[in-house]
């Protein structure tokens, strides 16, 4: 069953387990940042985003193995699933591991937060329904800001450091929004 933005709202207010749920994931997803800053000071880039992406394609195949779907459906469309494992996956990651060997986690964080605001400037480009509003730009700003308050003074101690390395976190989240 698949809920959408639309069924989500009408289905009444968050309970105390979407609410776990909701810290959990963010706490493994921006504990990632924290990580991947140590990561890559033992491992190049390159070779931390071949791991990373090697054992999560290898849990993957074990977990459908297991449950046993069909891969004939897929096939006709293995162009679209690689173009997506590529942009959302083997480019943020290889841009976040490479932006990350001269940026802090805090910073890394903040500007990966700006993934909606593209997502939503390609939308406006690239679709008939999804245009540019105040409120949508305003709610991104307010999680942009969320991020950065969040972080709190490490992110003001961490925004030193290369041009590059920023661009390629932006890049990061360009790619997905590209996906």
């Amino acid at each position: 069953m698949t809920i959408t933005a639309g069924a989500a709202a009408t289905r009444g207010p968050m309970t105390l387990k979407d609410w776990a749920q909701l810290l959990l994931l963010g706490a493994i997803w921006g504990g990632s940042f924290f990580f991947a800053r140590i990561a890559v000071s033992e491992i190049h880039p390159l070779a931390l985003v071949l791991f990373r992406v090697a054992i999560a394609a290898i849990a993957l195949q074990l977990y459908l193995a297991i449950r046993g779907p069909s891969f004939r459906l897929a096939f006709p469309r293995a162009g679209l699933f690689f173009l997506l494992a590529l942009t959302n996956n083997v480019v943020p990651f290889s841009l976040i591991f490479a932006g990350q060997t001269e940026l802090g986690a805090g910073v890394a964080s903040v500007l990966n937060a700006t993934t909606p605001f593209w997502t939503l400037i390609l939308a406006n480009a690239l679709t008939t329904d999804e245009k540019l509003s105040w409120n949508k730009l305003a709610g991104i700003a307010l999680g942009v800001a969320g991020t950065a308050v969040m972080i709190g003074p490490g992110l003001a101690a961490g925004l030193g450091g290369p041009v590059w390395a920023k661009f390629a976190l932006i890049g990061a989240s360009l790619s997905y929004a590209v996906a």
